[in-house]
């Protein structure tokens, strides 16, 4: 087996850099941290005796064109990395130099330089030692950490690579591991919450990932106080097979989706957010659908992209949890029906709106186009030994009448004009989900 801390070379991250938290209401959001993770890897590469660090923008982010909105998405990370400031600890009471707190950087910048975006950034003097030639540290593959999705995912990671040769990690109160796992600061309501809600909506997620993604297999050991739960700690073990090493520059962070749904209308908070629950695979799909019903102003115009895009990714993402669960198992007759009258449901709603849309469109054609194309339709009609009723009735009622229009309608857009696709059902299924939240 390949040892993963062979890697060529590995981030050596401070133990005091591992269980950070933002000592006010900011949230240090999970692409954030994995960008600080590529900015520290560059300036260990580069050495402690530079005074400031610089890099290819591209080198650090990924599906970022600099335009205004990709622009303002870097300036919106790199000013956080700045102006939030952290409580920097070990995992491990005790462990490590006693720090102040201070902000992930002390400055960034963004320039230009022989057509080439270039970033800069520099610590803080009190944390620049111990950060780039740390003691105590963790050793980090960072295209491990690339694929996990979760905020709390990449620090249970972290936080366990320091003890995979302990094969344990510290015993610490269940709530001292909120904050660090959520990334969220400690607020009135948070404090209010009870163990179990903690466990299935942050510590299982977590475990779940790193287990199905990295070379760490981890497992939460509960201790409790009478009835209580009042202390945890995880358990450890090597991933019996080989990894790939880490080459020597790290994957960039990719911030692709959050500038699509920046230039959709939805904030970059609530992107992150939506990427958090759902996976960069679910929201570049997602995305597709939106951009598609944001083009069309029928039936009409769409006034909340964020509701469309959550209600989209819910559908899809329960749909796709009930299939995972047991994708062998033959589905309830009960359920069959409802899936298919749900089915039936969108592809009845979404021809309806085709069918008023093609109307509409023929009728904004000048009168002598229209002419032409009833004429060529009588001789279709003819030619294709239709009933005799329905030429009749194109003859003296147009082909408006309830008896030629699906015939119509077929002529002028072709066989296929009422047979939606994936995409069309899911911006229907979304629409109708967004309208009873």
């Amino acid at each position: 087996m390949m040892d993963p801390t062979s890697a060529d070379p590995p981030l050596r991250k401070p133990v005091n850099t591992l269980a950070i938290v933002p000592t006010k209401s900011s949230k240090i959001t999970v692409l954030a941290r994995k960008a600080y993770n590529v900015l520290l890897y560059l300036a260990q590469e580069q050495g402690i005796d530079q005074e400031v660090y610089r890099a290819p923008l591209q080198s650090v982010l990924r599906g970022i064109d600099f335009n205004s909105h990709a622009r303002e998405i870097v300036k919106q990370h790199l000013r956080a990395m700045v102006s939030t400031t952290v409580e920097w600890q070990s995992p491990t009471s005790g462990e490590g130099e006693a720090w102040n707190v201070a902000g992930l950087l002390a400055h960034a910048k963004l320039y230009k330089q022989s057509g080439e975006n270039w970033v800069e950034w520099s610590f803080a003097p009190n944390i620049k030692h111990e950060l780039l030639e740390p003691q105590r540290f963790a050793r980090l593959r960072l295209d491990v950490i690339s694929q996990l999705r979760r905020h709390a995912g990449v620090v249970l990671y972290e936080i366990c690579s320091r003890y995979r040769d302990v094969g344990l990690t510290a015993r610490q109160p269940w709530p001292w591991w909120r904050p660090v796992l959520t990334g969220s600061p400690d607020s009135e309501d948070s404090i209010k919450q009870e163990y179990r809600f903690f466990k299935r909506d942050t510590l299982k997620l977590a475990i779940a990932e790193v287990n199905a993604v990295t070379d760490l297999d981890v497992e939460l050991i509960e201790h409790r106080a009478g009835r209580f739960i009042a202390d945890i700690q995880f358990r450890i073990s090597k991933k019996q097979q080989a990894t790939l090493p880490l080459g020597r520059a790290p994957q960039p962070v990719d911030l692709t989706q959050v500038a699509r749904a920046r230039a959709a209308g939805l904030r970059d908070e609530d992107a992150e957010n939506l990427i958090h629950a759902h996976g960069n695979d679910a929201m570049s799909a997602a995305l597709d659908a939106l951009e598609k019903r944001a083009a069309s102003d029928f039936p009409e115009p769409l006034r909340d992209p964020h509701r469309y895009l959550r209600a989209l990714l819910v559908s899809t993402s329960a749909s796709a949890a009930k299939a995972a669960a047991d994708p062998m198992a033959a589905p309830d007759a009960r359920e069959t029906q409802v899936a298919a009258a749900a089915v039936e449901g969108w592809t009845s709603e979404w021809v309806g709106r085709r069918r008023a849309a093609v109307i509409a469109e023929f009728e904004a054609l000048p009168a002598q186009q229209q002419s032409d194309w009833t004429d060529r339709l009588r001789l279709q009609l003819a030619e294709r030994g239709v009933h005799p009723s329905i030429r009749r009735r194109l003859d003296t009622h147009g082909w408006k009448h309830q008896l030629v229009l699906g015939e119509f309608i077929k002529f002028y857009k072709g066989p296929d004009w009422d047979k939606p696709g994936p995409q069309d059902l899911l911006a229907i299924a979304a629409e109708q989900s967004a309208r009873v939240r």
